[in-house]
């Protein structure tokens, strides 16, 4: 993606903390020659060796999963929070423009079935489920026969991690008073995402002198 040189998040921890919180991704793909995207959520693995492995699975019925041998080089879109900023917050004239945190990923993509599969899919039941409710089901306790079905009706995948890209578009090439008066608004907007990315924008410092650009 383009990528101003103020606006690039090289911190790989904070991009590996972004694919974590915001895994529900779009998978994009290569499909008689256009680009073709599901939703769906993945989850992140490292390696010993620091590899990154995502995981997800689509439904057979979708037809996507058949190129994934023929036009294997895979894009995993995550999208952060973001939000619209008023020119009036700036201490001088300009243009509207939008605040965002978004992450690409791209790598090769294979197939995954039977117990790796199954591996996969406890892993990240096990993430959502303890996250979400008192009371977790494991991946386990699911009736054998629904399970059976249900795993028929997927199709699992893994993506081999090959090359990161993220934007934290946060203001930084705002003067300082303009940056806190952005920060200032948004922390009055009734919205979590206006919140979120004023906190997001107060661990960012901005430009010296304000350069072009939006």
């Amino acid at each position: 993606m383009y990528i101003p040189k103020h606006f690039e998040e090289k911190d790989i921890t904070a991009i590996e903390q972004h694919v974590r919180e915001f895994g529900f991704a779009v998978l994009v793909t290569v499909r008689n020659e256009q680009p073709f995207a599901a939703h769906i959520p993945m989850e992140l693995e490292k390696t010993e060796n620091g590899e990154w492995l995502l995981s997800g699975h689509i439904a057979r019925a979708n037809p996507q999963w058949r190129d994934f041998e023929a036009r294997p080089d895979v894009m995993a879109i995550f999208m952060g929070p973001h939000t619209y900023v008023s020119p009036s917050w700036y201490n001088h004239k300009n243009v509207p423009t939008w605040n965002y945190k978004a992450v690409h990923l791209y790598g090769k993509i294979r197939i995954i079935e039977d117990e790796e599969l199954k591996d996969k899919l406890r892993k990240i039941m096990a993430r959502y489920e303890n996250a979400h409710t008192e009371n977790p089901l494991k991946f386990d306790e699911l009736p054998a026969p629904l399970l059976e079905k249900d795993l028929n009706g997927i199709v699992g995948f893994e993506i081999k991690v090959e090359r990161i890209e993220a934007s934290s578009k946060l203001s930084q090439n705002r003067d300082a008073e303009s940056h806190q008066n952005v920060i200032d608004h948004l922390k009055e907007m009734n919205a979590y995402d206006a919140k979120r990315i004023a906190e997001e924008m107060e661990k960012q410092k901005p430009a010296p002198k304000s350069p072009e650009g939006t």
